[in-house]
């Protein structure tokens, strides 16, 4: 099997993303049930690659991703909410968000890219209908 491009899965991401439902869910499932969504993504990429993954290599996606997530994407989400909660005592507000954004959407790409050369060690199945998604859903 040929190994998958993480600027295709970029492309992927950003288009599925872009749509309003989508960008709904995937936050409520960050913000309410604790996944993370450049997982869910990857999840649905390979979805439509018909490919399919099994519980350990989940789990091993999870690990994959696990302290980068908690030391970089966490911390930089929690700053640009408190903030966003604070703007009226931030003089330079407007400014300091767009860079904060900038940087969280390049490491949202290295999460991805982490995740890519993690899958890319996998020996992925051909399914038909795959719903790898559901299997991160039933995921404690």
């Amino acid at each position: 099997m040929n190994l998958l491009n993480s600027d295709h899965f970029w492309q992927f991401a950003c288009t599925l993303y872009a749509k309003p439902d989508q960008q709904t869910t995937l936050l409520a499932l960050q913000n309410q049930q604790g996944k993370n969504v450049n997982l869910c993504l990857l999840l649905l990429y390979l979805d439509s690659l018909n490919l399919s993954i099994n519980t350990q290599q989940l789990n091993e996606l999870i690990d994959a991703i696990s302290e980068f997530d908690t030391h970089a994407l966490q911390p930089l989400r929690a700053a640009r909410s408190y903030l966003k909660a604070n703007q009226n005592t931030i003089s330079d507000y407007t400014t300091i968000r767009a860079e904060l954004l900038s940087a969280e959407l390049k490491l949202e790409k290295q999460q991805q890219y982490i995740l890519i050369e993690a899958v890319n060690k996998f020996e992925l199945i051909q399914h038909a209908e795959p719903n790898n998604i559901e299997l991160y859903m039933k995921a404690t």
